[in-house]
């Protein structure tokens, strides 16, 4: 009998689990709008985009989302900066940017 309890137990939290990771809004969504960097658009920009490696770039966000300047080249390092939307950041002191 105690092993049917702790059977159903399992079951009932696995039911649970599975109904909330339904139910969740899923937050992998591209940003609205248009990003541009060294003025080349990005249409509903998402992800890790690099920056100029010898010259700063220039970021324009025209989305909804706040871009994030990064100090390494693949997103990694540490936030320089934040370009919110609507801004401009001439120069943007980083290697790259990431918008969700």
């Amino acid at each position: 009998m105690r092993g049917t309890q702790c059977a159903a137990r399992v079951l009932g939290a696995c039911a649970a689990a599975l109904t909330l990771a339904l139910a969740a809004p899923g937050t992998a969504q591209a940003a609205n709008g248009v990003l541009f960097i060294d003025r080349a658009p990005h249409l509903s920009p998402s992800g890790c985009y690099p920056l100029g490696d010898f010259v700063p770039s220039e970021v324009a966000n025209f989305t909804d989302e706040t871009a994030f300047v990064w100090s390494g080249p693949s997103c990694d390092g540490r936030v320089r900066a934040t370009v919110k939307p609507g801004e401009m950041m001439n120069p943007a002191p980083g290697r790259s940017l990431f918008i969700a």
